[in-house]
């Protein structure tokens, strides 16, 4: 599978995994941004992408700069339909206690391309066998500490 990148800022680094086997590929800040701690900001990443049928891009945030700043992604992760041609753009969020500045070039989340299940939506009037489990409609906080 391939994944086609158009550069729509030919000065940025092309898009790329920083080692061999990593899972993402890097998404580079387009412009300089400042964030104030409790604030969120829309950054352009300069690329474009045609993710393939039966996939969908995944954005995500970088974890070093989760760790060393608080810097996450706001809809954590982003989703890139396969229809979609614009520039990806990350949502970037500072939990962190001090102002966070990306330089332009500077990694600021990562993408993710995963092949995608599309099963088809089957209207029931109750879920049945296929609904019967031991935790059945028990949510937030069902399995203890």
């Amino acid at each position: 599978m391939n994944l086609s990148v158009l550069k729509l800022d030919m000065q940025l680094p092309t898009l790329g995994r920083a080692h061999p086997g990593d899972a993402g590929l890097d998404l580079h800040a387009r412009h300089p941004t400042l964030i104030e701690p409790g604030e969120r900001a829309v950054v352009g990443t300069g690329v474009a992408v045609a993710v393939p049928d039966g996939y969908a891009g995944l954005v995500v945030p970088r974890s070093g700069l989760a760790a060393r700043f608080g810097i996450g992604v706001v809809n954590s992760p982003g989703l890139i339909d396969s229809g979609y041609r614009g520039e990806i753009k990350v949502i970037l969020v500072n939990h962190g206690r001090e102002r966070f500045e990306a330089a332009r070039g500077d990694r600021i989340a990562q993408l993710l391309v995963l092949a995608l299940a599309s099963p088809a939506v089957v209207e029931v009037e109750e879920l049945g066998e296929l609904g019967d489990t031991a935790r059945g409609g028990n949510g937030f906080g069902s399995s203890g500490r």
